[in-house]
């Protein structure tokens, strides 16, 4: 990248899984890469446009336009659905694909399903700030998981294959088939450590000093202190999880101030309520620079609302290794045209 000559390559999901297995390591690397270049101004990073549905509330499809700086550049976007009526039918609640742009020519060179890209940017998001915001406290040993979906799965998947060890894996979930899912699959792939099954969010949260949400809950569901008074690190991927006090109770660390504080999410709520962000102690890439410390005596809430140029990273990162290895499935003919003048066998543009 970039392409000489334009071409347009699609890459189905099996494509991403293969090539993405047993990569935590070097995933987390290029995601600090891209915070990094997004802290520098080395990004462009709109707001996320939501479209939503009058006869569907419940749903909406996200576009998340980006374009990511740095040695290797790439626009794009993502366009990501999240339909919560589709675990009725058995189906994922979300779908999305991702395209990728040519920074020089800006054509469009390739279509990418990008679920698993998703789900492995915010895995390794996660992950990476579990890692720097447990530095100067106690590592944490016991891990809770609140939702337990795909996210959740790929988030544990990248705490693991990142060198975590813990010793117990805590499961809750409003739906027992969904928690006896995650706990199947814990038990094929968690060999040490105890792993628990819990009836209430409360006596998770209790137990448990790094605490993932990872549900679908609109609105706020956890209002009581009280729950983290042994200041657990909290990744907060769902966003809308926790009441304006118990973030106003925490240290609270953020991807982007101006994404997160957007959409009623549980920051933006805190918000509303105190008129101000004097609650936000900083930005991940604060924390990767040392410029923001977090102390051990408090809640630690790390809220990402996700970055488009997070799966710019990945999906770039697909892309390139997919055409080195000679595996990219290229659209012949895909463009109509490529000349600016009248050929003999077309008509002028």
């Amino acid at each position: 990248m970039p392409e000489a000559t334009p071409q347009f390559s699609v890459v189905p999901g099996a494509q991403v899984r293969t090539l993405l297995h047993g990569r935590e390591t070097e995933v987390v690397s290029l995601i600090e890469e891209a915070y990094r270049l997004h802290g520098q101004g080395m990004t462009v990073n709109p707001p996320s446009y939501f479209l939503r549905f009058p006869d569907r509330p419940s749903a909406r499809i996200i576009a998340l336009p980006a374009s990511l700086g740095g040695d290797e550049p790439v626009d794009g976007l993502k366009w990501i659905s999240s339909f919560p009526d589709n675990l009725t039918r058995d189906l994922p609640r979300a779908s999305a694909t991702l395209i990728l742009n040519d920074p020089v020519t800006g054509y469009p060179i390739s279509c990418m399903e990008s679920s698993i890209i998703s789900a492995t940017r915010t895995a390794a998001s996660a992950a990476l700030a579990a890692d720097h915001l447990s530095r100067g406290r106690s590592r944490p040993s016991r891990v809770g998981f609140v939702g337990t979906g795909l996210i959740a799965r790929y988030l544990h998947t990248f705490l693991v294959g990142t060198g975590w060890k813990f010793e117990s894996v805590g499961v809750y979930d409003l739906d027992p088939s969904y928690a006896e899912g995650f706990l199947g699959y814990l038990r094929e792939s968690e060999p040490h450590g105890e792993i628990m099954s819990y009836e209430s969010p409360e006596a998770l949260v209790r137990d448990c000093d790094l605490i993932v949400y990872a549900t679908t809950a609109p609105t706020p569901h956890v209002d009581e202190p009280a729950w983290f008074q042994h200041n657990p690190l909290v990744l907060h991927v769902s966003l809308r999880d926790l009441a304006p006090n118990i973030i106003l109770d925490a240290v609270n660390i953020v991807d982007d101030v101006e994404h997160c504080l957007k959409a009623n999410t549980s920051v933006h709520l805190a918000e509303q309520l105190t008129g101000g962000r004097d609650f936000i102690d900083g930005t991940l890439f604060d924390v990767l620079t040392g410029t923001v410390r977090v102390d051990a005596d408090r809640p630690v809430v790390f809220s990402p609302f996700g970055l488009g140029v997070l799966d710019l990273a990945v999906g770039r990162f697909v892309y390139d290794e997919l055409r080195r290895n000679g595996d990219l499935l290229v659209i012949d003919n895909f463009f109509a045209e490529l000349s600016r003048y009248e050929s003999k066998a077309g008509s002028a543009a």
